[in-house]
């Protein structure tokens, strides 16, 4: 007796492991009960319903390591602004971003977020890093369907108000009703936060066990006011949001020396962008077993360069992907993101690569493996069946992660009902 299903397809995909023709899952309460092929799950669970998917593959739900879905509705807020928003350099994106912010009300977020779930979902992510500014808005995330962590945003210089943030971020991630989402902390970034207040995140992450997820060296400009205190982060940014007395105080070292001389980069850190990072920082990421998260189209769109990906995959640093928002995005699909990789690195990033950045390396640079990423006996049942995988075994991984088109999604091994047929 049984009562689970048996669910099947042309093909089993999972993260660095062959192919399985003509594979099938067992899910039972939710989880991955057994995997193999249709025949020898047939013969162990006989009397299990069978859905089969001919002509389609059945892969992982897809984890978005670094996510804003706060801002899915930006572009909207953006054409009812008054903001003049024609951003030239990255400063003036961040700029044109808070001006924005300020014309926007607490029920404006809401439906944003929701939105950004909704958006994820239809793409075949299921698990998300979620930057959340407002721990008030913490709930929407957790009773979704989604799975993954979020991580409470801390940014200020002044040692009260970086004081009040800490304490609100630091209450949330330990009394969250997370469900499937796990909690952390994100230090926005080395030029938001005093120097003198790294210490005390670290601390603080260090004394709860909360992980840690850092914007790091996204633009040139950040490089260049860590290490001498110029350029327009110092000449726009600090004067606009009225920081102008904590300036004169430069590290004289990149941002990935001044986050290690404070103990921020960890095996349970996250690091995000790291576009203008050198072959120095790279060891440094690498001896702390940090994980990095790339934004490709994110910072293609705003101009900041692209990530040595060569660099970190010869050094061996684990990779995964993030969309971040659609105030810097086109789409928060990682269909659209994993193909635009494979596109401008086409030297360094495989197929295989991408579809462990998405899945298995995503999960683990979240520190949900244990639930999420692949699609083996005691994951979460969160998988796509993804078609247009008609044909033999040869490229199969190729021709899925550059060709597939998405049909439908489980989450927790519950068909997403508001999933629409999906291509990029």
């Amino acid at each position: 007796m049984s009562d689970g299903v048996i669910y099947a397809a042309s093909w089993l995909l999972n993260p660095d492991a062959p192919p399985v023709s003509g594979g099938a899952l067992f899910v039972r309460n939710g989880s991955v009960a057994a995997t193999g092929t249709l025949a020898t799950l047939r013969r162990e669970y006989a009397s299990a319903p069978v859905l089969d998917f001919p002509g389609s593959a059945l892969l992982p739900g897809f984890v978005n390591a670094h996510t804003h879905l706060e801002l899915t509705h930006f572009p909207s807020w953006r054409l009812r602004s008054a903001v003049d928003y024609n951003p030239r350099r990255f400063t003036d994106w961040i700029i044109q971003l808070i001006k924005i912010s300020r014309g926007l009300t607490p029920d404006d977020y809401p439906p944003s977020v929701l939105e950004g779930v909704r958006m994820c979902l239809e793409s075949g992510t299921t698990a998300i890093g979620e930057i959340v500014t407002n721990p008030a808005l913490a709930a929407l995330y957790h009773g979704s369907p989604l799975a993954g962590r979020t991580y409470f945003e801390l940014l200020g210089q002044d040692a009260g108000y970086f004081s009040g943030r800490l304490a609100a971020a630091t209450a949330a991630a330990l009394t969250a009703d997370t469900g499937a989402m796990s909690c952390g902390l994100s230090p926005h970034s080395p030029y938001t936060i005093g120097q003198d207040r790294l210490a005390t995140v670290r601390d603080t992450a260090a004394a709860h066990s909360l992980p840690l997820s850092i914007h790091l060296s996204e633009s040139r400009a950040e490089a260049d006011f860590i290490f001498d205190g110029s350029g327009d982060i110092a000449s726009s940014f600090y004067p606009f949001v009225g920081w102008d007395r904590f300036l004169g105080r430069p590290a004289r070292c990149s941002s990935t020396e001044l986050l290690d001389r404070h103990g921020l980069l960890t095996p349970n850190t996250l690091a995000v962008h790291c576009v203008h990072v050198s072959p120095a920082d790279a060891c440094i990421i690498k001896s702390r077993g940090t994980h990095i998260a790339l934004c490709p189209r994110s910072n293609d769109l705003l101009d900041v360069g692209r990530a040595p990906v060569h660099l970190f995959k010869k050094i061996g640093i684990p990779l995964s992907l993030g969309t971040d928002s659609l105030a810097s995005n086109n789409s928060l699909s990682l269909w659209d993101e994993l193909r635009f990789a494979l596109e401008i690195f086409p030297d360094d990033l495989s197929e295989a690569d991408v579809f462990r950045m998405v899945t298995s390396s995503g999960a683990a640079a979240l520190g949900i493996s244990a639930a999420c990423g692949t699609l083996k006996t005691g994951m979460r049942a969160d998988f796509q069946v993804v078609g247009k995988c008609h044909g033999g075994g040869e490229r199969i991984l190729e021709r899925v992660m550059r060709e597939g088109a998405l049909q439908e999604l489980y989450v927790g091994g519950a068909c997403y009902a508001g999933t629409v047929p999906y291509e990029t």
